[in-house]
């Protein structure tokens, strides 16, 4: 783990010869990645111009965006034919429709209902507090939340977790999720999107752009075969090999990625 990791910007040229004779894949995540963090979930809008771009270079290489919006949700938002995994990476999909969700994460919608049910009961006289239901994920959001309150709100979510023994706690900015306690994140979608373009050789190298705690588990899950990019202005502990400081970087360095595989003629074809 390094806190401090040179930006992508400058080292293109390593990462130029880290792609000669591969077969690139992208991942991306949505949220403070291809769109700035908002106070409001629902007011984070990708900009045609970033919409133009990862159009332009999903017809370059496999694209996906992994994030932890619901697949639908972040599909609308996206809105291009390229590959998604939504909901942390419980639920895949791909141009064709859907691809793979766990059977266990189908089986603990039950148990996801009832911790809604029960954090919304709870964090009711909270101010700003902000109880989100995703397929497969309850989030609290306390972004909106005053400071002296957001210990209370911590409290809510362990004592709706001790009362379901199915669910994990996961973490992000300024938001605390109960997941499916099943061993599937990210870095476990990202291997089985890998598996199933035929990208799980030494050809492939996958890409994964991403700002949040729950992006180091694919960071993770790629260290030793792929290029990790965290996006933050600040430095902190992460298995990424490179940053960008913000989404503008982002554009910035997918621009620049495209235009390098468009100058070698696109990516060897992916196997079928």
């Amino acid at each position: 783990m390094s806190t401090l990791i040179p930006n992508a910007l400058d080292r293109m040229p390593e990462i130029a010869a880290r792609l000669r004779g591969r077969r690139p894949a992208v991942f991306l995540d949505y949220d403070g990645t291809l769109t700035p963090i908002v106070d409001r979930p629902e007011e984070a809008r990708l900009p045609e111009e970033v919409r133009a771009l990862v159009a332009r270079l999903a017809a370059l290489c496999p694209l996906a965006v992994v994030s932890g919006r619901d697949l639908p949700d972040v599909r609308a938002r996206v809105g291009l034919d390229v590959y998604y995994a939504g909901s942390h990476g419980f639920d895949i999909a791909g141009p064709g429709g859907t691809l793979h969700t766990p059977p266990q994460a189908v089986a603990a919608e039950p148990v996801l209902g009832a911790a809604e049910r029960e954090l919304r009961a709870a964090l009711a006289a909270i101010a700003g507090a902000r109880v989100e239901r995703k397929r497969f994920s309850v989030a609290t959001h306390y972004r909106l939340v005053r400071t002296a309150e957001v210990a209370a709100v911590e409290r809510a979510v362990n004592a709706v977790r001790a009362r379901h023994a199915g669910l994990r706690r996961g973490r992000g900015k300024k938001v605390i999720e109960l997941l499916p306690d099943i061993g599937w994140d990210k870095g476990a979608a990202v291997l089985w999107l890998l598996g199933a373009l035929d990208l799980d050789d030494a050809e492939g190298l996958p890409i994964y752009v991403g700002d949040d705690l729950t992006d180091e588990r694919a960071f993770r899950a790629l260290a030793s075969r792929g290029l990790g990019i965290l996006v933050r202005d600040k430095p902190r502990p992460t298995l990424a090999r490179y940053r960008l400081r913000d989404p503008a970087e982002v554009r910035a360095f997918l621009a620049t990625l495209a235009g390098l595989l468009a100058r070698r003629g696109g990516l060897l074809e992916t196997r079928r």
